[in-house]
C-alpha cells in the first residue's frame, strides 16, 4: 500500500473538509433524487467524476450552508457520531426516510497526524455511496406525499453546542421500518457509513 507524501497528505482539517463537502453533494442528491423540490430548483455540477445536482434556492443554500458549517467545526474536534437526513410528511410531520450516516473517528488522533490514503481513493470511495443515492429511486417507495426535511446532528455530550441549535428527538419511523445498508467511505481520519430507512408501503 502507497503512503500519501507527508507535503501532499490529509491532515485532520482536511480530512474534516471532505467530510463536510461529501455531505453538501449527498444532501442535495438526496433532495433532488427524492423531489423534495422542484427539479428546476437544481443546477449540475461536476464532483467525484459525476455531474451532481445542488440547489440553486437561496434560502435552502443558506440552511445547508449553516449546518455544514457547524458540522466541520465540530468534526475538527472530533465530537461528531451521526448525521441524519430526516425526510417527514409536510402534513402530519411522520418521517417516512431517515438517511443515517454514521461518523466515527479515532480520539487518539491529532491535528498533526496525517492520512495514508490519497485524495482520489477517498474520492472514488465517495463516488460509489453518491451513486447508490442516486440510483435509491429504483428501490425506495415512491414518496407523493408533499414533504419536508430537516438535518441532525448527533455529538458527544460534552460537545459545546451554539444557543441556535436545539435538542430534537430522533425522528424515527413509527411503525416498522426497512433499512438498508449502503456502502462507507473513509480519510484514514474519518470513516462514514450510510444506510437509509423507510416506512414500509401501506
Amino acid at each position: 500500500m502507497s503512503t500519501a507524501n507527508h507535503s501532499n497528505a490529509i491532515t485532520l482539517r482536511g480530512s474534516a473538509k471532505i467530510v463536510t463537502e461529501f455531505f453538501a453533494y449527498g444532501v442535495n442528491s438526496i433532495l433532488y433524487q427524492r423531489g423534495i423540490y422542484p427539479c428546476d430548483q437544481f443546477e449540475r455540477k461536476q464532483k467525484y467524476g459525476l455531474t451532481l445536482l445542488v440547489t440553486s434556492d437561496p434560502d435552502l443554500k443558506n440552511y445547508i450552508n449553516r449546518v455544514l458549517g457547524q458540522l466541520n467545526d465540530w468534526l475538527n474536534t472530533k465530537i461528531v457520531q451521526k448525521v441524519i437526513v430526516v425526510v417527514a410528511d409536510a402534513e402530519n410531520g411522520d418521517t417516512v426516510e431517515r438517511w443515517q450516516f454514521d461518523i466515527e473517528c479515532d480520539k487518539s488522533e491529532t491535528a498533526a497526524n496525517h492520512s495514508n490514503k490519497s485524495e482520489k481513493e477517498i474520492n472514488n470511495e465517495i463516488q460509489a455511496i453518491i451513486r447508490q443515492i442516486t440510483a435509491s429511486v429504483s428501490f425506495l417507495p415512491m414518496i407523493n406525499a408533499q414533504c419536508t426535511f430537516e438535518m441532525l446532528i448527533y455529538t458527544d455530550k460534552d460537545a459545546d453546542v451554539p444557543e441556535a441549535w436545539t435538542e430534537s428527538d430522533a425522528k424515527m419511523i413509527q411503525n416498522g421500518a426497512e433499512v438498508f445498508p449502503m456502502r462507507q467511505f473513509s480519510t484514514d481520519l474519518h470513516t462514514v457509513k450510510a444506510a437509509v430507512a423507510f416506512k414500509h408501503d401501506a
